[in-house]
């Protein structure tokens, strides 16, 4: 994988640094660059992605200032559960414009039940962008959709991050919501 690229700050609530505790067992989980799918697959028997829906919706305002879309503009979503061992440990959401799906992205439309992660960091043309991180709540769409997919209650806030991936200058943006269950999977820090 190329070294990251600038691009468009995705907004004021969304933030550089994770505000966690160092001892706060979803910092690692947050902060690591690398593939959250290749790190899932390694701490459990049974991996699989569930794919919820891929449609052209409106991206939500901060997703289309990121992928610098007009007003009104529609975008391929992507939304996904990443499941281990037969339990949602991640909700992930991607957007992309249409016109870099019938491009550089072409890819994404035939996934089907594979992981976007695994294509991603195996390319070589594909560059990541800065992390950023927020702690979505009610009403946040994003919150609410990863929300559903939790058995029993969901919690008041649900860590994400996001970022951009870059092939030939065009983004896809990819966010991730670290579901509960995700603490029951070990976590070894690499430092």
């Amino acid at each position: 994988m190329k070294p990251q690229k600038p691009y468009q700050p995705p907004g004021e609530q969304w933030l550089r640094h994770v505000p966690l505790a160092p001892s706060d067992p979803l910092r690692g989980w947050l902060s690591n660059r690398g593939s959250l799918t290749a790190r899932i697959r390694a701490r459990c028997r049974r991996f699989e992605v569930r794919v919820l829906r891929q449609h052209l919706a409106l991206p939500l305002e901060d997703e289309r200032r990121v992928l610098s879309a007009r007003a009104h503009s529609l975008a391929l979503v992507r939304e996904v559960l990443l499941v281990a061992d037969g339990v949602p440990v991640v909700f992930a959401h991607s957007a992309i414009l249409p016109r870099h799906v019938r491009g550089v992205w072409h890819l994404v439309t035939g996934l089907g039940a594979r992981p976007l992660g695994s294509v991603l960091f195996a390319d070589p043309a594909v560059s990541r962008g800065r992390l950023y991180f927020q702690s979505l709540r009610v009403p946040d769409e994003r919150w609410q959709l990863a929300a559903c997919a939790i058995s029993g209650q969901a919690p008041a806030c649900l860590w994400a991050r996001r970022s951009v991936f870059l092939k030939q200058e065009r983004p896809l943006l990819v966010t991730e919501v670290l579901l509960p269950n995700l603490l029951e999977l070990t976590y070894d820090d690499p430092k």
